[in-house]
């Protein structure tokens, strides 16, 4: 839930820090200023001509044209292909305890404006770019902030940012959780741990649109939940009401949750995961619910094909796989699996049946994505007519000049 309290920047906050002079500089080569123009924040190595100042990793660096023109201010990121991330286009902006503080509550305030979001107990309050800060996300689950810090910049300043967060929130503690791929291409190790306030406990509980259920904030996927999908999750399970459902890669249930609390007939939750089906079915008998539940530890792949050969239909088959392509080199390969689980998914579907397909690969747009599902349904013999065109939830915004943020594209299909 977010707190009044938490749009206001202490005096102490503002006070604390004075920042420090830009030394380095990085200078571009002519024409590649125009992404920075259009408000894109990522300068990649090959359109830098060349650095002065020896900065380090993290270093808050000053961006200029090829002809001296001061474009942004970044932090320098000596390991990675994105070598500066753009903290502002002000490039006279100093980036201290203060910047941090303003885009802190500037993004809770975003969130507080919402309707959808301020009763929520479980959200996004930092998105990265999104909100000005790359590399950093926070999440929140009741009292407790859930963080990752993937960059060389976000990295330098994480004790600052984590206690402006207990500031600005009055939260209770915050956990980090910096295992991501992303570290390691920027020359960080993985760093766990509390690194600011209480250690929060292990497991949990929230409620969902009312829905309970329990997140393990230690050991769980990204900061311990999928929260970019609660607004999806929502929208399918009231399309579930009296349906025979099959959840496929269901982690620790959401969809099945809300399908269940919506009516659904019956319930098959399928993943490869046996702690995560264990918190599934924990999740389950939360809400009392006396449909028939089923919790399968199996291989997707190999599990709808034994469906499809053994004759079972659904009503509705939803399919969230974790993501298949973090990389541009990696999408044909993810092409490929997105077809195969998509077409036989179709044929598992009743007629009139739903299908609540999804890609969480950055790397596959949603166009690529839409064309992938076309082309399965058509091996599979089936017409698909979309109802709903899915993405990532409000607290998790997305900047129109940083296509790269729309990560999490979906589709509810409905069969012949």
């Amino acid at each position: 839930m977010l707190k009044g309290s938490a749009v206001n920047i202490s005096a102490t906050a503002i006070e604390r820090g004075v920042g420090k002079d830009v030394m380095a500089q990085v200078y571009l080569l002519p024409g590649k200023e125009k992404s920075l123009l259009r408000g894109h924040p990522w300068i990649y190595s090959g359109a830098i001509a060349r650095v002065t100042g020896d900065p380090r990793a993290g270093d808050t660096i000053l961006v200029l044209s090829s002809r001296g023109e001061t474009l942004a201010v970044g932090a320098f990121s000596p390991a990675s292909q994105i070598r500066v991330r753009v903290w502002s286009f002000q490039a006279d902006e100093r980036i201290d305890d203060a910047f941090f503080a303003a885009r802190i509550a500037r993004a809770i305030a975003r969130r507080a404006q919402h309707p959808d979001l301020q009763t929520r107990e479980a959200l996004r309050l930092l998105h990265a770019e999104a909100d000005g800060l790359p590399g950093v996300i926070v999440d929140r689950y009741g009292d407790w902030l859930s963080c990752q810090f993937s960059t060389a910049g976000a990295e330098r300043h994480r004790d600052t940012i984590a206690h402006l967060l207990m500031e600005l929130t009055g939260c209770r503690g915050v956990l980090e959780r910096s295992e991501v791929s992303a570290r390691k291409r920027e020359g960080l190790p993985p760093r766990t741990g509390v690194i600011a306030g209480e250690a929060p406990p292990q497991q949990v509980q929230i409620h969902e649109r009312g829905v309970p259920l329990v997140v393990d904030l230690y050991h769980g996927h990204k900061t311990g939940f999928y929260l970019d999908q609660a607004d999806n999750r929502h929208l399918v399970g009231r399309l579930a009401a009296g349906l025979r459902v099959l959840n496929c890669f269901c982690y620790t249930g959401g969809f099945t949750l809300h399908a269940a609390a919506a009516g659904a007939l019956s319930v098959l939750s399928a993943d490869q995961s046996s702690d995560a089906l264990k918190l599934a079915e924990r999740n389950f008998e939360l809400q009392a619910s006396d449909i028939q539940a089923e919790f399968l530890q199996d291989d997707v792949f190999a599990l709808l094909r034994r469906l499809r050969d053994s004759k079972q239909r659904f009503g509705l088959v939803v399919l969230d796989p974790p993501k298949f392509a973090e990389r541009k080199q990696q999408v044909q390969s993810a092409a490929r699996g997105y077809k195969d689980i998509n077409m036989l998914a179709c044929e598992l579907l009743t007629p009139g049946g739903l299908l609540a397909t999804f890609s969480c690969s950055g790397a596959v747009d949603a166009e690529l994505f839409r064309k992938i599902v076309a082309s399965a349904a058509v091996d599979a013999g089936r017409e698909l007519r979309v109802i709903h065109r899915l993405a990532q939830g409000p607290d998790h915004p997305s900047l129109l000049s940083f296509p790269e943020g729309e990560y999490l594209k979906g589709l509810v299909l409905q069969a012949d």
